[in-house]
C-alpha cells in the first residue's frame, strides 16, 4: 500500500514520464511529405495546360496555357506578382463586360483609322495595335514588376490571347500565359444553341465580372 506522500510521488513520476514520452514523439523528424510551397506560385507548373488539349489555332511560342478558373486562381494566389491583361477591344469591355480582377485594357487590335469595311466578315476591320508592347510596358512598370515576371493575357475565346502572348514573348517577355477559353468562350458547336458563346470562359464559369468600367484600367486614358 502506498502512503499519501508516495502516492503522490507514484503520480507526479506517472505524469512525468508521459510528457517526456510525448515530448520524444514531438521531437522526432516527421515522416509526413512536405509540401511543394513553389508548386503554389503564380508561374509554376501546376496550373499549365498541356498543349495537345490546345486547338493549334491558341497555340504560342512559349506554351503556357490557362484556363479562365486558372487564371482566377493564379490572380487570387499572388496578385502583386502578376499583370492580367484584357486585349479585346473597347466596344467588347463596353458592351460586354470584363473581369474584375484585371489589371488593364491593353488591346491587342484596334478600330483601323478612317474605319475599313471587312466584306468575309462583315465586320469593321482590326489592325495591330502598333503599341502594344510598349502599353504592356508601361502597366508592367507601373506595377513594379519585370519581364520574367508572370502575365496573363485574356480575349474573348483565346485566338488573339496568341497573337499577343507571341509578340510579348518576342519581345523579351519569358512568362506569358494565355487564357485559352477567354471572357465569353468557345461557341458552342452544334445543337439549339449552336453558335452561342455558353461552353466556357471567365463569364461562363461564374467569376467575377463587371460592365462598370474603371477609368484608371482603360486603354489610352491616363
Amino acid at each position: 500500500m502506498y502512503t499519501y506522500r508516495g502516492l503522490v510521488f507514484a503520480v507526479l513520476a506517472s505524469v512525468l514520464s508521459v510528457v517526456q514520452a510525448e515530448g520524444d514523439v514531438l521531437s522526432c523528424p516527421s515522416t509526413r511529405p512536405v509540401e511543394n510551397t513553389a508548386a503554389r506560385e503564380p508561374s509554376g507548373d501546376l496550373y499549365t495546360r498541356p498543349e495537345s488539349t490546345v486547338p493549334p489555332a491558341k497555340r504560342t511560342k512559349r506554351g503556357l496555357y490557362v484556363t479562365a478558373k486558372d487564371a482566377h486562381d493564379m490572380v487570387a494566389l499572388d496578385p502583386a506578382r502578376v499583370l492580367f491583361i484584357d486585349v479585346r477591344t473597347r466596344g467588347e469591355l463596353q458592351f460586354i463586360g470584363m473581369p474584375t480582377m484585371i489589371d488593364a485594357h491593353v488591346p491587342f487590335l484596334i478600330e483601323s483609322a478612317p474605319p475599313q469595311w471587312d466584306e468575309v466578315k462583315s465586320t469593321f476591320r482590326l489592325a495591330a495595335n502598333p503599341r502594344f508592347v510598349a502599353d504592356v510596358d508601361t502597366r508592367l512598370a507601373k506595377k513594379g514588376l519585370m519581364r520574367d515576371d508572370v502575365v496573363i493575357v485574356m480575349c474573348q475565346s483565346g485566338l488573339r490571347a496568341a497573337g499577343a502572348a507571341d509578340a510579348l514573348t518576342d519581345a523579351g517577355y519569358t512568362k506569358v500565359y494565355t487564357t485559352i477559353d477567354g471572357f465569353e468562350g468557345d461557341p458552342m458547336a452544334e445543337g439549339p444553341h449552336k453558335g452561342e458563346r455558353i461552353v466556357d470562359g471567365w463569364r461562363n464559369a461564374g467569376l467575377p465580372w463587371t460592365t462598370r468600367l474603371d477609368r484608371s484600367k482603360m486603354y489610352g486614358l491616363d
